[in-house]
């Protein structure tokens, strides 16, 4: 199954015998709360999820954000009508980043039925409704492990041992600038491979083959084991969903950069990557 749906195949399924459950995950990293825009308008049936709230723990020692407590995203997941059974659609503003993340969160608990509106509301040709859904409790019950996750250690043997992809701008992953947390730079043995260069102008990603070429040229051949961090593991999770659509399974870094850096004790590479 595609990990992502086009708003006209999404149109068509909504409307069939097994409607999607419909999430709107609308966040902007520093941006106003995505709630306002949510109740100012959505696509009929969408319910709303908070990123900073329920796709994440309180930022700490495990980075800005860190993985949700499973139990409390399940029960998230239930009051916002999502059943084991029953197709899952997320979307947010147009970036991806948001609706990667929960993609990824159902994904890695063990929902097999999850994709994102590609293009985000932008995307969308339809009517929007200020109507808030009442959706009937549903019975997800998470199981995570159903994909890659990395720890720290783990992402450092991984820069070594096979390939670590670095999600953020190039000029983060540099070290030039670092506009968020303590240090810039990147770990050791990752390679730059920013989030942007997997969407098109209007934010849609590119085709498989494309994005299979392009990993290809960055050593994610098929032969090797895949990760992917970017600053607190949202971007990341956008980069991991791109492999996806490729063909190619990566595990993600949740804590990312945002938890390394605030290591001292963590090495930090600054510069271009080697060729």
């Amino acid at each position: 199954m595609k990990p992502i749906i086009t708003a006209s195949e999404y149109q068509s399924e909504s409307t069939g015998p097994r409607p999607p459950v419909l999430l709107d995950v609308r966040w902007q990293l520093g941006g106003p709360h995505g709630r306002a825009a949510y109740e100012a308008g959505h696509l009929p049936g969408a319910v709303f999820v908070d990123l900073d709230a329920e796709l994440a723990g309180p930022p700490g020692s495990g980075g800005r954000h860190p993985l949700p407590d499973p139990e409390a995203f399940g029960a998230v997941m239930r009051r916002a009508g999502v059943r084991r059974d029953a197709p899952v659609v997320v979307y947010d503003g147009g970036q991806g980043w948001a609706a990667a993340r929960a993609w990824w969160l159902l994904r890695w608990t063990g929902h097999e039925d999850v994709r994102v509106l590609d293009g985000g509301l932008a995307a969308w040709t339809g009517e929007l409704t200020t109507t808030i859904p009442a959706p009937a409790e549903g019975d997800f019950r998470p199981e995570p492990g159903a994909l890659g996750l990395l720890d720290a250690d783990g992402a450092a043997e991984l820069a070594r041992s096979g390939l670590l992809l670095d999600a953020r701008a190039a000029e983060r992953y540099r070290g030039d600038v670092e506009p968020i947390d303590r240090v810039g730079g990147h770990i050791p043995g990752a390679v730059s491979a920013p989030t942007s260069e997997n969407v098109d102008a209007e934010g849609r990603f590119l085709a498989a083959g494309t994005l299979a070429s392009r990993f290809s040229a960055l050593g994610a051949d098929g032969t090797t084991e895949v990760g992917v961090y970017c600053g607190s593991g949202v971007s990341g999770a956008h980069e991991v969903l791109a492999l996806e659509i490729a063909g190619q399974r990566a595990a993600l870094y949740a804590g990312s950069w945002s938890e390394w850096s605030a290591d001292e004790s963590r090495p930090v590479a600054t510069g271009p990557a080697p060729h």
